[in-house]
């Protein structure tokens, strides 16, 4: 799972940067068009929320206990669930969601093998 946790936490941490340039391109398409929106903010929460886990993966790559693993698991968790309710217009924070989504799912993994 060291292999896992590195690996997602760079990706996640590359992803940041598009996900928040695509939220930032969202946000300016809400207000442009004053259609009351939200998704670009939505996408800016998604967006530091998988920055935030992507930097937790990486540091508790190598602990012993489940900690890391919890802390990753809320993080990726409150993302994708952010992202799967407030996607509106900006149909890409689906896939950014299911990826935090899959990252929470294998967080959880991580913690029954620890067992």
């Amino acid at each position: 799972m060291k292999t896992w946790k590195l690996v997602s936490g760079v990706l996640s941490i590359i992803l940041f940067f598009v996900v928040a340039l695509q939220s930032c391109a969202a946000g300016m398409v809400n207000a442009m068009e004053a259609n009351g929106g939200s998704s670009g903010s939505a996408g800016i929460l998604v967006g530091i929320l998988m920055l935030a886990g992507g930097i937790v993966s990486i540091a508790s790559r190598n602990a012993i206990g489940n900690g890391g693993n919890i802390a990753i698991l809320i993080l990726f968790g409150l993302a994708a669930l952010i992202g799967l309710a407030g996607h509106g217009n900006y149909s890409d924070l689906v896939i950014w969601s299911f990826w935090c989504l899959l990252n929470a799912i294998l967080a959880v993994i991580a913690m029954v093998k620890n067992r």
